[in-house]
């Protein structure tokens, strides 16, 4: 049988990949910030009609053509849009490879009489590409090379056997070369494939090496090039059917232990771990209920997860019975092995495993944990985070100790560059037992900070004769003391 094989390029697949959720009449670019710049990445129709081209910084682009919209690019949406759409071209044939950051490369060797011969098959092609909102252009040859080679610069068929008459007059860049070498050939006059498919091989080879005839040679059919489908990504799930209906708490509770032991073996086997999971509980009168497990690390312990489903099981209404469960790890990440130590060390795992079981209560966004921040503005020197999806690093590195409890400024009554002997502060009449410092804190003067306005500030340890050990500061330029913090 005749191998057929057909390549799709899709020249706008970013520009079109946006539009189609939110069009626009006029030119449209999606930018890729390099070396400081913002330049182009993709156009769609109106902006190419413009002059404009990809690699063109934006602001030469707007000089051009003022009415010009951009956005920036996101790639790693474009190749999760490429993927849903070599999905959708299994529906030719079942060998579907990417080619390239914007095109497929189909093997429809034995499919094509199913859409009436290969004309009709590309015309179907085109015609759902074009309902979709993309811009397709499509080659179908006996090899891979020539395909693509017909789908960038002719579009449309080579018969078999007939790849070097179809191509003869398509440009040396039609062979999937590198840029230096299309200029280094067309410096010697060899400016279309016949061109080079007709001079001696020796020279081409000793000049550029044998990557420039490999090229040649695939696209001509003389050397094989194999296309390799995508593999699906791994499903992690499992199923468990019941001959028959389970009611009780505890009968689920052993099902979902025997779920959890095949899950946590598929994903031990590729090094993962789960970070939601979702139980969902079949009845006999087809309804069904789900029970979510949302954790705050990844695990792949059966042991560790299945207690902290007892509390969404409890709440399960069985109906009449349940027949089937159905355990699915819908949000999964990287769980590397590790290399166990001869020293002992601090279990993080029970704290993960503490988090989770608040989280299933209130909330894990609720539980949150304070992390240092790169800034020596009291205010600015922390930030909070939720505790499941924030990784515990740095620490705080200052040279004055810092109050543990910290609150808007409050201010006090007193005057002079030295703490007052007595001030009033929060309906308390306190006394000063003993001052220390001052510490200066000069404001960031790159941050427009209101609260730092006034200037530089000068922060006292305060210890009252009442007990009370306070932070207290001065602002030299707009003189006034204020309370900022309470040491414990």
């Amino acid at each position: 049988m005749t191998r057929r094989i057909v390549c799709m390029w899709f020249p706008r697949l970013a520009t079109d990949r946006v539009l189609r959720a939110r069009p626009v009449l006029g030119p449209f670019a999606l930018t890729e910030r390099h070396s400081n710049t913002d330049r182009i990445h993709c156009l769609n129709v109106q902006g190419e009609a413009e002059g404009l081209h990809r690699g063109m910084s934006l602001a030469d682009a707007r000089a051009f053509c003022p009415d010009l919209l951009s956005a920036p690019a996101r790639p790693d949406h474009d190749a999760r849009f490429l993927r849903i759409l070599g999905r959708w071209a299994t529906r030719y044939c079942p060998w579907v490879g990417p080619e390239g950051p914007d095109g497929l490369v189909l093997d429809v060797t034995g499919s094509t009489h199913l859409w009436g011969g290969e004309s009709a098959l590309l015309q179907d092609m085109h015609m759902r590409a074009e309902r979709a909102g993309l811009t397709l252009c499509v080659g179908l040859a006996g090899t891979r090379g020539a395909a693509w080679a017909l789908a960038h610069h002719a579009q449309g068929i080579a018969d078999p056997g007939e790849e070097q008459a179809a191509l003869a007059g398509l440009p040396i860049a039609a062979l999937r070369l590198e840029a230096q070498t299309v200029v280094r050939l067309q410096r010697m006059g060899l400016r279309t494939i016949g061109d080079l498919a007709g001079t001696a091989r020796a020279p081409l080879a000793r000049r550029f090496g044998q990557g420039l005839l490999l090229r040649l040679d695939q696209a001509m059919g003389q050397q094989p090039e194999a296309i390799s489908p995508e593999a699906d990504a791994p499903h992690y799930a499992v199923r468990l059917s019941f001959p028959d209906p389970i009611g009780l708490s505890g009968d689920v509770m052993v099902g979902t232990e025997r779920l959890l032991a095949a899950l946590c073996e598929k994903l031990k086997a590729r090094e993962a771990g789960a970070r939601v999971l979702s139980l969902t509980l079949r009845r006999v009168d087809q309804g069904s209920q789900q029970v979510e497990l949302r954790l705050a690390a990844a695990m792949r312990d059966p042991a560790r997860i299945l207690p902290l489903f007892e509390r969404g099981v409890g709440d399960v209404d069985a109906g009449f019975g349940i027949d089937q469960m159905r355990l699915e790890a819908s949000v999964v990440e990287d769980l590397p092995v590790q290399q166990v130590g001869a020293v002992r060390k601090a279990d993080p795992d029970r704290l993960s495993d503490l988090i989770t079981r608040i989280g299933t209560r209130i909330g894990l966004e609720n539980v949150q944990r304070f992390l240092p921040a790169d800034s020596h503005i009291p205010e600015r020197s922390f930030l909070i985070s939720p505790a499941a999806f924030a990784t515990p690093g740095g620490s705080w590195s200052v040279m004055r100790p810092r109050p543990l409890s910290l609150f808007p400024p409050e201010p006090i009554a007193a005057t002079g560059p030295r703490p007052p002997a007595r001030f009033r502060w929060r309906r308390m009449s306190l006394s000063t037992g003993r001052a220390t410092g001052p510490e200066r804190i000069t404001p960031e003067w790159w941050l427009d900070d209101p609260n730092w306005r006034a200037g530089m500030r000068d922060y006292w340890i305060v210890e009252t004769r009442e007990g009370r050990r306070l932070w207290l500061y001065h602002t030299p330029q707009n003189p006034g003391w204020f309370v900022q913090g309470e040491f414990a």
